[in-house]
């Protein structure tokens, strides 16, 4: 007896058409928000000063990790070598498109992942999604982005977003479902409001499960910068991909050099700030 096929791609495409051709104004008005806002952060990191930008950054790293005076060196000497292998322009661009990327993910992620520790039918309703978001491989991303969005920063960003997001909605809903219960039976015994709760009681002893997703979300956001070139995307990625095609060597591997940089000491920034 034959099955017949289940016609699981050709649905998936007829959605997308479907979404693109009723929704190309709406896409369209998303598309120039996001283009502004990683234009317009590029842009102010631009407007500094590399020096001005580099002390920055060394004075946030030495704060973050407690007066880490190792770690403040290691970020100015390191960005210092960005700017002289003539690549700060493209580390720009790539540092305004990771942090863009994040902080949509995370603003998204986290409420989402402290929805799904209160709702368990929720949870089992956005686990396989979770699943599917990030087993499926990266790069299958980039087509439905690329026919919403067009060539460009944009649907990288939006690539980016679907493959940070499982880890900053997974450890928020650990993190929350955690903390012990004693603590909450005591709020619930003092009388606590259900956002008193939260703000007062949960989400301070899951901070150091949430950041650690923090962490984890930046670290995929940098990871698919190369990805996402694939579709326009500009930055050192670009750079790597242009490295490739013309089998470039130098030009590859300083590009992929100043990417570890980068990644580097936002993971080292973004550990230290986790309480612990």
């Amino acid at each position: 007896m034959l099955i017949p096929r289940i016609p699981i791609g050709d649905t998936v495409e007829f959605s997308v058409d479907w979404i693109e051709g009723n929704f190309g104004i709406f896409l369209d008005f998303i598309s120039d928000r996001l283009d502004f806002l990683i234009t317009g952060l590029k842009d102010v990191l631009l407007f500094l000063p590399p020096e001005l930008f580099i002390l920055g950054i060394s004075l946030l790293a030495y704060f973050a990790g407690k007066r880490n005076i190792k770690l403040a060196v290691g970020t100015a000497f390191g960005f210092f070598l960005i700017q002289n292998m003539g690549l700060w322009v493209l580390s720009i661009e790539t540092l305004a498109l990771v942090i863009s990327s994040a902080l949509l993910t995370l603003i998204i992620g986290i409420p989402v992942g402290i929805l799904c520790a209160k709702n368990e039918m929720l949870y089992h309703i956005v686990k396989p999604l979770l699943d599917l978001m990030q087993t499926m491989p990266s790069f299958v991303y980039l087509i439905p982005a690329l026919i919403f969005f067009g060539l460009g920063n944009v649907p990288g960003m939006i690539a980016t977003v679907v493959f940070a997001m499982p880890p900053a909605i997974r450890l928020t809903n650990l993190g929350i479902r955690q903390v012990p219960k004693e603590l909450k039976e005591v709020a619930d015994a003092f009388g606590s409001t259900g956002w008193q709760k939260l703000t007062k009681v949960e989400l301070p002893v899951a901070l150091p499960t949430i950041m650690a997703g923090v962490n984890q979300c930046i670290m995929l956001s940098l990871s698919m910068v190369v990805i996402a070139a694939m579709i326009g995307a500009r930055g050192l990625g670009y750079q790597v991909l242009f490295g490739i095609q013309r089998v470039d060597i130098s030009m590859g591997f300083e590009a992929g050099l100043a990417i570890v940089i980068i990644a580097v000491v936002l993971d080292r920034i973004t550990q230290n700030l986790s309480p612990r």
